[in-house]
């Protein structure tokens, strides 16, 4: 063989190789099969397998072949959802890291006022190193609520809510921040509720970003509160008993109430632990056609060891009320997702989305549930996280 051939057959054949490794590549990173997959943003409840490519959702179909996967995850009898987004938690605190967040089936989730323009960086440090996706709600208190001596936000003046810090906070830090905080019952803001408000409104308003308010047992009557809300705010803790929570002394929903989710205005449950919401308020709202368009949690150390837990517990509680689960995954997905901008890429499985996928189960049995007042509920379905996948990597 001559020279010339001798080079051009060296070149040429570990090409050949090369592309006979390329023909017989995985097609797909990962394929989810078997499961039920549901996805309320595009309205799919059926079996199927779910494939995923290069960290995005390539495919919606049943039986891809095994062999076109490089990796599997075998969810007969599962249900196959969008990765699940808390838009409203509490990460600020060591105890309750994102990863142990990550591991209960929520890939994305929002901090709902833990710090403010004092000390939000402490927040954004935990946010950048979050293996799930974090962002922020800067409370208008600026030292957010949990002031060290124990005291509400604003017992002591109106001052710790300055307009000029909270602006340049979110100016420095608006990859992070989302959204305001105002929590306005009277431990934390006494009888200034409505001052507070317009702080936040002075902040957020600029800026266009939404307000996320906490109500129950506020010194104002909760229709003068919404009427300083712009569309695209959220009321959180929207199943507060009396006094001035959504319904008036008969229980029935405000006439204020249903004009403002008319007119834009979100309204988020809020489990947490303290005086939040009751079975029976919850119960009346649902039976009024008042469901919440979010279900987060308010978790906090505390609420990881009671009554709250992690996210599909409190959705297993709407299950016990009776809510359909399509609806239930709704709140916690393609709802939560248009809660906020930054959020709106997520909580879907359509070709091209980001591939955030938690898989649940739908377990039988005798399982309780309990409100903020210690009222137990039993019902024979909740929801298990049984895997996670954040941007295509399996992660449980």
């Amino acid at each position: 063989m001559r020279r010339r051939q001798f080079l051009c057959s060296a070149a040429v054949y570990p090409a050949l190789i090369a592309s006979r490794g390329n023909l017989f590549a995985a097609e797909y990173d990962l394929v989810i099969r078997g499961g039920r997959v549901l996805d309320p943003s595009q309205g799919i409840d059926r079996t199927a397998d779910v494939a995923i490519r290069a960290g995005k959702i390539a495919a919606i179909r049943r039986d891809i072949p095994t062999s076109s996967a490089a990796q599997t995850i075998d969810a007969q009898g599962r249900l196959v959802v969008p990765g699940l987004i808390d838009v409203h938690l509490h990460a600020r605190d060591a105890a309750l890291p994102p990863p142990e967040i990550l591991s209960t089936g929520v890939t994305t989730m929002v901090d709902g006022g833990s710090r403010g323009a004092d000390n939000v960086e402490q927040l954004i440090e935990v946010a950048r190193n979050s293996p799930n996706r974090m962002r922020i709600l800067l409370n208008i208190a600026r030292l957010g609520n949990n002031n060290p001596d124990g005291r509400g936000e604003f017992l002591d003046s109106i001052e710790p809510a300055q307009v000029e810090k909270a602006l340049g906070a979110v100016a420095r830090n608006r990859e992070w921040i989302i959204g305001i905080k105002a929590r306005l019952s009277r431990g934390a803001a006494a009888d200034r509720d409505m001052e507070v408000l317009r702080r936040a409104v002075q902040v957020a308003g600029p800026l266009n970003i939404p307000i996320m308010v906490h109500i129950g047992d506020t010194a104002s009557p909760l229709p003068q509160l919404l009427a300083l809300l712009r569309p695209g705010d959220i009321v959180t803790h929207l199943y507060a008993p009396t006094p001035h929570g959504i319904m008036d002394e008969r229980g029935m929903v405000l006439p204020e109430v249903r004009q403002a989710r008319r007119r834009g205005i979100l309204f988020d449950f809020g489990n947490g632990l303290n005086e939040h919401w009751t079975w029976e308020v919850a119960q009346s709202g649902l039976k009024q056609n008042f469901p919440p368009d979010t279900i987060s949690t308010d978790l906090s150390v505390p609420g990881r060891r009671a009554q709250v837990f992690d996210l599909p517990n409190v959705l297993s509680k709407f299950l016990a009320m009776g809510m359909p689960l399509n609806q239930v995954i709704a709140c916690a997905t393609k709802n939560a997702a248009r809660t906020f901008k930054e959020l709106k890429p997520y909580g879907s499985l359509r070709s091209g989305a980001t591939a955030d996928v938690t898989i649940l189960e739908l377990a039988q049995g005798n399982f309780e549930f309990v409100d903020n007042y210690g009222t137990k509920k039993t019902n024979s379905q909740k929801l298990i996280t049984r895997g996670v996948i954040v941007g295509g990597k399996r992660i449980v």
